[in-house]
């Protein structure tokens, strides 16, 4: 009887395999690297701006866009101004109309903003601007 050949390889199986098995890295994925690299590049150069070289605090910094120049506001921005509109105090279903957060978003923004003190809530679900 004649011995049968296993099941022949291909060569890009074979690739693959060692590109895996060795870790080494393939142009999508130096791709995918470069894209993060060149984020936080801009990320970095935006921050310095905004900062002016001072420390950064627990909170994002508002993100410029390159094309328009224009500062675009973050949710938490959002929600502190419509508690800054109301100087008696707004109430939770009043901040969640006007922003149109979602319940569980709109929670942990008051607890960030209450914990940086930007806040202070006067009863449960009445909030004020500090």
């Amino acid at each position: 009887m004649a011995k049968r050949k296993g099941k022949s390889v291909s060569f890009d199986a074979m690739v693959k395999f060692f590109l895996k098995y060795y870790n080494i890295p393939t142009r999508k994925d130096i791709d995918k690297l470069m894209a993060k690299m060149d984020r936080l590049e801009m990320l970095i150069k935006s921050s310095a701006l905004t900062d002016k070289g001072g420390a950064t605090s627990g909170v994002k910094a508002s993100k410029s866009r390159a094309s328009t120049g224009k500062t675009v506001m973050t949710s938490t921005d959002r929600a502190l101004e419509v508690i800054k509109r109301f100087k008696k105090g707004v109430a939770f279903a009043d901040i969640q109309a006007r922003t149109g957060f979602e319940n569980k978003k709109l929670r942990n923004i008051i607890y960030r903003l209450h914990k940086m003190d930007k806040i202070v809530r006067k009863s449960r679900g009445l909030y004020i601007a500090a």
